[in-house]
């Protein structure tokens, strides 16, 4: 890099910067901080939520797979999300959206006080909060990896300039700074996207590349759909767990449906995101497959391929505009865990844990969510530093293996919770369900030897999903309280379904509400199932 994409790299870190300060304007209360104050465009939500979902890995760990295997990467990764997502766009999003609209929560595992009980929202959150601690460490260390193949810098140096800058916007701004830097960043990474894939067709012979390439020896079996452990089964196992993460089981996307002001936006909101990821990944795998035929990597996983290929190809400007393009993902994903994550921890977790977070005035709860975004990056940077030790071993296993196969036990009692034919599952459903999904994910990752990467993945979430089932069958926990948040959730014919945002902060104020006791809401709470939840606002 010269000084020309160092100012391209300053000037976007700028920028986003910028936007953050701008949109602490329109933040007055902890809902305009979590969920926008249900006032966010569809279309702003589904890109938000397609820029979330994807980092700097994608350019590091899935782009040492497309060096090696080709399209694989594209079938057994993005085409499965967006199937998921086109899935959950008619199953999840509107459900997720009445968990603001009108049981008036602003984050997404408040409702599982009501929906089971507190010792189940209190499981879930710290294991998904500490889940995510691990996962944006991985993030981090993409990002930092990649900056030091371009600029010389350390590791260390990476974290720290990415995590810190991400921290201003999303601090100040809130989750509309993160739909907002997440627009700009889609823009700028289209703009490098497009830039790489004409340099590599021009490298390689032009437009007819895309499909004469496919017949040199260098590329012999990279079209084929599946290849080495990404194979059929990989495939199915991973359209099952990503049609539960993707869809909100990791939260910060659950927020974008509950961002917009109506069921029907989030909707259109989840088609967007879906189209997106069908479309947009082939623009950005296709230089990464043709990389045998023009680098050789340095990395024995040849993640630093994609990185070589763009100092080789891109004049300079251009390839700071690619640099960019690899933070715009990283700090995408990582601000809108942060916030998802301070909405977790300021709404379930402390008011449990303080007597005075229960009492917490609009002042007070707000400066609190700003705080735990804080906390929460550091301690994620802290993890980026470790991401390469014995215990994490690289950053695509912690990507793969970690995520997607924790996610699973935390995912199924909150997504499925929000659906009324497993009604009867409940507290004990849960927790069982829950536990026995982490124990199954240690069990083959670390408790037995010669255990198949699929067989890792899919039997935390297949454990969870069969035992959350049959115990609601076989010790059924539904109650009059618990049917009437599923009501709420579950009913189309309400006018909270097309009307328009909040009119006040979702539980501003009182992020305790509720007995922290006993998971029942105390006289006056709007939570779910109280009196006051009974009619819908606005």
């Amino acid at each position: 890099m010269n000084s020309l994409d160092w100012a391209v790299l300053i000037g976007y870190f700028g920028v986003m910067v910028a936007i953050g300060l701008w949109s602490h304007k329109r933040i007055d209360d902890v809902g305009d901080f979590f969920t926008a104050g249900g006032r966010m465009p569809w279309w702003l939500s589904g890109i938000s939520h397609h820029m979330s979902g994807y980092s700097a890995v994608m350019f590091t760990g899935y782009a040492g797979i497309a060096y090696t295997y080709g399209v694989t990467s594209y079938v057994t990764w993005s085409f499965p999300i967006a199937v998921g997502i086109a899935i959950g766009a008619r199953l999840f999003a509107p459900r997720l959206n009445r968990l603001r609209s009108r049981l008036r929560v602003a984050s997404p595992l408040e409702y599982l006080k009501n929906r089971y009980d507190l010792r189940t929202q209190q499981a879930l959150a710290w294991s998904g909060m500490l889940l995510k601690i691990v996962d944006v460490g991985a993030k981090w260390a993409a990002i930092a990896t990649l900056l030091s193949v371009f600029t010389g810098i350390s590791l260390n140096q990476g974290i720290l300039i990415t995590g810190v800058v991400t921290g201003v916007y999303c601090t100040v701004g809130g989750l509309w700074a993160d739909a907002l830097t997440e627009l700009g960043q889609f823009v700028i990474q289209f703009l490098a996207g497009i830039a790489m894939l004409a340099a590599v067709l021009a490298e390689l012979g032009g437009f007819s590349a895309l499909w004469t390439v496919w017949d040199r020896p260098e590329l012999q079996g990279h079209a084929e759909p599946t290849a080495g452990p990404y194979t059929m089964t990989f495939l199915l196992a991973y359209l099952f767990i990503k049609t539960f993460e993707y869809n909100g089981g990791m939260w910060n996307q659950a927020q974008r449906y509950m961002a917009t002001p109506s069921a029907r936006e989030a909707t259109r909101s989840a088609w967007l995101s879906a189209a997106l990821w069908l479309v947009w990944p082939l623009v950005l795998f296709f230089p990464m497959w043709c990389a045998p035929l023009l680098v050789t990597p340095e990395k024995a996983d040849a993640s630093d391929a994609y990185a070589l290929m763009t100092g080789e190809l891109l004049p300079h400007g251009l390839l700071g505009l690619v640099v960019v393009g690899f933070f715009s993902h990283t700090m995408a994903m990582c601000s809108s865990d942060a916030n998802a994550i301070a909405a977790v921890f300021t709404r379930d977790i402390a008011p449990v844990l303080s007597k005075a977070a229960r009492g917490w005035s609009h002042r007070a709860a707000l400066l609190a969510a700003r705080w735990s975004t804080v906390a929460f990056l550091a301690l994620s940077m802290g993890i980026a530093t470790q991401v390469d030790s014995p215990a994490f071993k690289d950053i695509i296993t912690v990507v793969i293996k970690w995520v997607a196969g924790l996610m699973g036990p935390i995912a199924i009692p909150f997504m499925l919770g929000l659906l009324r034919p497993f009604r009867r599952s409940g507290p004990t459903a849960a927790l069982v369900s829950w536990a026995a999904g982490l124990f199954a994910f240690w069990l083959t990752n670390y408790g037995l030897d010669g255990v198949e990467l699929q067989i890792q993945i899919v039997s935390p979430v297949a454990t969870s999903l069969v035992l959350y089932v049959l115990l609601g069958h076989l010790k059924p926990e539904d109650t009059p309280e618990r049917d009437a948040v599923l009501d709420r959730i579950n009913t189309e014919a309400d006018g909270s379904d097309t009307g328009g945002p909040d009119t006040e902060a979702p539980g501003a104020g009182s992020p305790g509400a509720g007995s922290p006791d006993t998971g029942t809401p105390d006289a006056g709470s709007t939570g779910a199932g109280s009196p006051a939840a009974a009619q819908p606002r606005g």
